[in-house]
């Protein structure tokens, strides 16, 4: 078996039966085309199926100078997983991964803001310009609903569930969920579709996306990466600030304020309470003052 096929074969398995989002996938594929880029510059003749411990152990070291732990250890898990599918498959009777230890991380808190700094952000838009309006009704539901990027790209104006107070969001797996919006953050967002958006040129494949770039067309990841970094900049805040920030600053706020766990689990869309359960050391005082107000022996 060639490595171009058996990778093909991996992509559509996780794609297919495991239903990972595109980004997921390009994150696997690219871990696998690296080891294919190594044993290229290095002349080693060696296909998936026949390609030995020391050779794969030899790559990771050699790709894992300059790394940190995290970045190593997510490099050997995505060759674990490729050379799991071989075996699962039947191709091959090991996982030449099976004796290599990942590197220990720890678990990494999110970054989050406060609600000051969230202030200073938003007010930090230009609303005289054209995507002013725009900018703003994406930071108001970036914060407000705990959006990550690819759900808020992806958002419809028939996922708008605004006199049930609720929007409907396609999360990681193509899974959909409910998640509730505040009448301040519909207001923003009315603003933009019903004053701005409507004026717009829209491409015919984007007639029914909310956000939209100058073009009428779908907006990227990237550009909302960008929009986050530039308002960063102008509110004056020195922390690195990314769209994911606002949805870690949403959860740890919700938290603070006596939000049940649980809800939040739900509306962030994690599969388990444990990925949920990170937002708890976030904050202990917090936790301190749920003890102290609660508990029967305070």
């Amino acid at each position: 078996m060639k490595w171009q096929h058996a990778l093909k074969d991996y992509l559509h398995y996780l794609k297919l039966e495991r239903g990972l989002s595109a980004n997921s996938i390009d994150n696997y594929s690219l871990d696998v085309s690296k080891l294919i880029n190594y044993l290229d510059v290095n002349k080693i003749s060696t296909g998936p199926l026949e390609i030995s411990d020391k050779t794969v152990q030899e790559f990771i070291y050699d790709a894992s100078k300059g790394l940190n732990a995290r970045s190593q250890a997510r490099l050997i898990s995505g060759l674990r997983s490729f050379f799991g599918y071989l075996v699962f498959e039947d191709y091959r009777k090991d996982n030449p991964l099976d004796l290599l230890e990942a590197p220990k991380i720890g678990r990494k808190l999110p970054d989050t803001i406060s609600v000051e700094e969230v202030d200073r952000i938003i007010a930090a838009v230009d609303l005289s310009k054209n995507e002013g309006e725009r900018n703003r009704a994406i930071i108001e539901t970036l914060y407000g609903c705990g959006l990550r990027v690819s759900e808020l790209i992806e958002l419809r104006i028939s996922d708008l569930f605004f006199e049930e107070g609720f929007i409907k969001v396609t999360g990681k797996g193509d899974k959909q969920r409910f998640v509730p919006i505040s009448e301040y953050t519909q207001k923003f967002i009315n603003i933009y579709k019903d004053e701005v958006r409507v004026h717009q040129d829209i491409k015919a494949q984007a007639t029914d996306t909310l956000f939209l770039n100058r073009r009428g067309n779908k907006l990227t990841r990237a550009m909302i990466f960008t929009i986050v970094r530039r308002l960063t900049e102008a509110a004056g805040i020195r922390k690195k600030v990314s769209p994911h920030t606002f949805r870690h600053s949403f959860a740890t706020h919700l938290l603070e304020n006596g939000a049940d766990l649980r809800a939040i689990q739900q509306m962030l869309g994690h599969e388990s309470i444990t990925t949920t359960e990170v937002y708890v050391h976030v904050d202990r005082s917090h936790l301190r003052e749920v003890m102290e107000s609660f508990h029967p022996r305070k």
